[in-house]
């Protein structure tokens, strides 16, 4: 039987709370309500610099990468999948102008939690109060991991923690995009794999 549209948004709602902070069934409801659904093809910029972030969005499917240009060259920041959140933090709690962009690096679907609709339900709901800061909690912790990473660790631990980390990432993202995340040369980076493997 095909699932409805309501379903699906109650589905999502749950999944989303499951990560971060339990939701009661009214919750779940209410929360399913202000989420909606965005389907993008691969290699698509949904967020452009210059733009303000008025969505965080709920990877469902496919894997999303969040990059700025510096000196003419392209640096990645951040990159998603499955289960994860893309917020670029500073433009959306501000509600300014973004430097960063957000592009597909697969066929995505992609969950949109608009500023406006979830700080409106916040007032009104202590327990999606609770949901929203888990929310933001959880993307500034990894911030702070991955910034710690970059900081203390040598290329090879910082591959092979990363690669413990997120080994979705290292399966289906192209070793550029890898590279640059953890603010290597692609030389470095085929270097420590090649190491990493034996």
């Amino acid at each position: 039987m095909k699932t409805s549209m309501i379903e699906r948004r109650h589905e999502v709602a749950r999944q989303i709370a499951g990560l971060y902070a339990p939701l009661s069934r009214e919750g779940v409801m209410a929360f399913g309500q202000i989420i909606e659904p965005l389907k993008i093809g691969k290699g698509e910029i949904f967020l452009n610099e210059g733009e303000v972030a008025r969505w965080m969005y709920y990877v469902e499917k496919g894997m999303v990468r969040q990059f700025y240009y510096k000196n003419g060259r392209d640096l990645t920041e951040h990159i998603s999948y499955e289960g994860n959140m893309v917020i670029c933090l500073e433009s959306y709690l501000r509600q300014e102008p973004t430097r960063l962009m957000a592009e597909t690096l697969e066929p995505t679907i992609l969950w949109c939690i608009g500023y406006d609709e979830i700080n409106q339900l916040s007032e009104q709901s202590i327990e999606i109060s609770q949901l929203y800061r888990k929310i933001f909690e959880y993307s500034l912790l990894v911030s702070q991991r991955k910034a710690d990473l970059l900081r203390f660790e040598t290329a090879a631990d910082r591959y092979k923690r990363f690669l413990s980390l997120h080994p979705e990432i290292v399966k289906r993202a192209p070793l550029i995009h890898i590279a640059s995340l953890l603010q290597m040369t692609p030389e470095t980076l085929s270097r420590v794999r090649a190491t990493t493997l034996l």
